[in-house]
């Protein structure tokens, strides 16, 4: 038996992956040099006057990306792949806040309370949340209470609800008493993140999914894990080590069936096929009959993200990574390590924008003037330092738009074709077009393909 797997994204390697484990055939192609999809690296040369240190170049990620402890399944693929261990994961969830013009950072920390015998203890969620809110300095007391109180209510929502996907966070925030400094200071931080959309564009489904799982689940759930290794080692590398047959630079024209494709103009036959592409490349690729409503895929759209990498000739930040509020930076990550900039030749810091529209098709040269002046303004040692090198790079189509009514688009893994399963991030997973997402995506069409292949039905 054997499958054709198109597409090496995530989720088309973790398909790939569990079905090899299974002691199944496995035939992966990937119309790019690499696996990885939009989780790879790249060479970046640097001019000759910023190698400190001997360094020409730079180890770049297409794009910053953090995992939280829920990723469960996607901790799973690492284990697969080997490369568990290159992920920095926090204790407990611990946030440096940043803010301009000099007011003080805040903290959002995570509880541990510790007896005097016994091993230290954790408040479970949702109780572990309240003593982070209790001492938030953005927020004022009333604040404060007003954000637990929505919090406790985002927890009785039912993410799954078809009501709850048709309508806007910004709405249900409008009604539980959240005003703009603390959509500012609170919920941005972690929908706009998790969502790549703005608090009036989410649907509040997947919001309350994000939240729920994030922050008022298992109290631990929250913790930031950040890659210490360049993401193409993480996931392309290992995955083209793990996998026994990878057909890089191959293009798949079209799939005809659940056993039929055609590969760089020639058929190629399968017992199974699973499609692990973005949904407009999906959308073009799968025949009418497997999915006969793929023309609404394209009411999905899509969503930017745009990162903003500055190599300083000095330190400037002094955590690892932190949230800021009230500027064009929405996050800051310290790259150096993972980059391969020495010790003592300055700091690589990368800035990530989520659903950045505003600044996708900007000339470098502006995103400069804005983010060089903003990053001084909540990173003070900034202010002393040379921009040794300064370069941009944009995901226009990073995420699907997680808009109300987004979950009534998303496909099912099964098509309408035995054999025929479908995967990726933008497929009816339940969760947000995460990592986690693509690697749930990826398992469940391996395990649907698993089942047909010995006899039993697709859905």
């Amino acid at each position: 038996m054997s499958v054709a797997v198109v597409g090496g994204g995530l989720a088309g390697i973790t398909a790939a992956v569990a079905l090899q484990d299974a002691g199944i055939d496995v035939e992966l192609y990937e119309a790019r040099p690499r696996l990885g999809g939009a989780t790879h690296s790249f060479e970046r040369a640097l001019e000759a006057s910023t190698g400190a240190g001997g360094v020409t170049s730079l180890t770049v990620d297409n794009g910053q990306h953090v995992m939280l402890r829920a990723f469960t399944a996607y901790r799973g693929l690492l284990d697969r792949l080997g490369t568990a261990d290159g992920i920095d994961l926090q204790d407990r969830f611990d946030l440096r806040v940043l803010t301009p013009d000099d007011r003080p950072d805040a903290r959002l920390r995570r509880t541990v309370f510790t007896r005097a015998l016994p091993r230290s203890i954790a408040l479970p969620g949702p109780l572990h949340l309240l003593p982070a809110l209790a001492t938030y300095s953005l927020l004022s007391p009333a604040e404060r209470l007003r954000a637990a109180a929505a919090s406790l209510a985002m927890g009785r929502l039912d993410p799954d609800d078809p009501r709850a996907d048709e309508r806007s966070l910004g709405d249900w925030l409008d009604e539980h008493g959240q005003d703009d400094r603390t959509r500012r200071y609170l919920w941005e931080l972690f929908v706009t993140a998790a969502l790549n959309c703005r608090l009036e564009e989410a649907s509040l489904g997947l919001s309350a999914m994000v939240i729920q799982n994030a922050l008022l689940g298992r109290a631990d759930a929250a913790d930031i894990g950040v890659p210490r290794l360049p993401l193409g080692d993480l996931h392309g590398r290992a995955a083209e080590k793990k996998l026994r047959r990878v057909h890089l630079k191959t293009k798949v024209a079209s799939v005809v069936s659940g056993t039929r494709l055609i590969v760089d103009g020639f058929p190629v036959d399968a017992d199974a096929v699973i499609v692990a592409v973005p949904h407009p490349a999906a959308a073009a690729l799968v025949p009418a009959q497997a999915c006969p409503d793929r023309e609404r895929w394209a009411g999905l759209s899509a969503s930017p993200i745009v990162d903003v990498h500055v190599v300083y000739d000095r330190p400037v930040l002094d955590v690892p990574f932190a949230a800021v509020v009230d500027s064009p930076v929405q996050w800051v990550f310290d790259r150096s390590a993972t980059a391969g900039l020495p010790a003592g030749a300055g700091q690589y810091v990368s800035s990530v924008v989520s659903a950045a529209g505003q600044w996708i098709d900007a000339p470098v040269a502006r995103v400069r003037e804005a983010f060089v002046p903003a990053l001084a303004e909540v990173l003070p040692a900034a202010r002393r330092a040379r921009v040794a090198e300064f370069f941009v790079t944009r995901e226009r189509h990073a995420t699907f738009r997680q808009a109300p009514g987004s979950a009534a688009l998303r496909p099912a893994a099964a098509t309408a074709l035995p054999g025929l399963f479908l995967a990726g991030a933008w497929t009816a997973t339940g969760w947000p077009d995460t990592m986690e997402g693509a690697v749930r995506s990826g398992l469940t069409a391996a395990r649907l393909c698993r089942h047909h292949l010995q006899g039993g039905h697709d859905r």
